[in-house]
């Protein structure tokens, strides 16, 4: 019966948190993008790592709130299409 949580646990163990939490990836930039992200993290007194961070998280918020506001639209402006056509006059 404590077989299967001990071996459940072992597992845990053999791996390392690191790779619980975060993911690592490589991200390959050009010379000038490379020197853009130095000198901007640099000014803020921050990491490139940071920056680049910050980054992503704002342009998939971003596009995420584009692809909802879309997706309203395409419902709700048939649903109000006579009087967004009267306020239009």
């Amino acid at each position: 019966m404590w077989q299967p949580l001990r071996r459940r646990i072992e597992v845990r163990l053999a791996i390392p948190k690191r790779y619980h939490r975060v993911m690592a990836m490589t991200l390959r930039l050009t010379d000038d993008e490379a020197e853009a992200l130095r000198t901007q993290a640099a000014a803020e007194g921050r990491s490139m790592q940071e920056v680049a961070r910050e980054a992503v998280r704002e342009y998939v918020d971003r596009h995420a709130r584009r692809v909802k506001i879309d997706e309203i639209l395409d419902t709700e402006l048939e649903r109000y299409a006579d009087a967004l056509d009267r306020l239009g006059r």
